[in-house]
């Protein structure tokens, strides 16, 4: 199981950004065409901002986990309110198995998303160690409690959400341009991930972005979403049919 989780394999190896894509469609073949993009190690289910409930987050997962990479689900109730150090410890007993956490253990769906599928007894002794627990931090309780959220034991990555984390700070990004104080909060989160010993992820939303923030030295960095970069695509055709690129 250890050697089927593509994206900590990535983060172990530090050669260079992990990179991945974001699903915010439901379906299971929108699942694995994301997962078959050549050269990504993860894709990223979101049921916060995404159209994905709980049954359909659990058709991508095994979609995505059959196509050799790592799925990533974004959970939809983690309120700014909540990432403080004491909820950051509460995630993680609620990841981890005993002794680490409080995991129950019992479900059968965990185990069948593997090639070859282990057993009980396999997955309860690989799960903790298989398994990444990532915060968000784009709020201002976040910012302001980030270094006391990294030394959580459990924690293994920082991901910015720099939209939501501008429009909490009063500095929202507007027509592309983050303004400075963003760009400085986005750089000490990245500082203070790597200080305590845990990676940094950053939402990026193109290529060259992506690109950027991979040079600053983030770990993890989302290339695209399905739905922005189908809606690019399709405008980019119809332009070109018109004449009009």
């Amino acid at each position: 199981m250890l050697q089927g989780c593509k994206l900590r394999e990535a983060l172990a190896k530090s050669n260079g950004a992990s990179l991945g894509l974001w699903q915010t469609f439901p379906g299971s073949n929108i699942s694995r065409t994301l997962a078959r993009s050549p050269g990504i190690d993860w894709v990223m289910v979101d049921c916060e901002h995404g159209n994905i409930d709980d049954a359909a987050m659990h058709e991508a997962v095994p979609a995505i986990a059959g196509c050799g990479v790592s799925p990533v689900v974004r959970l939809p109730d983690m309120q700014g309110w909540m990432i403080k150090p004491e909820e950051a410890r509460k995630i993680v007993a609620a990841a981890k198995f005993p002794p680490v956490g409080q995991r129950g253990l019992g479900s059968p769906f965990a185990m069948e998303r593997f090639t070859p599928i282990p057993t009980m007894t396999e997955y309860l002794q690989t799960a903790n160690d298989s398994l990444l627990t990532m915060v968000q931090i784009e709020t201002k309780e976040a910012l302001e409690n980030m270094e006391e959220i990294a030394a959580v034991p459990g924690i293994d990555l920082l991901f910015v959400g720099p939209f939501d984390l501008g429009n909490n700070i009063g500095l929202p990004i507007l027509d592309g341009v983050m303004q400075p104080g963003l760009i400085e909060a986005i750089d000490r989160i990245l500082e203070v991930a790597h200080g305590a010993g845990k990676k940094a992820a950053f939402f990026a939303t193109s290529g060259a972005q992506a690109k950027k923030y991979a040079d600053k030295g983030f770990d993890m960095i989302s290339v695209a979403l399905d739905s922005t970069a189908l809606q690019h695509t399709m405008s980019a055709s119809l332009n070109s049919a018109r004449g009009l690129d």
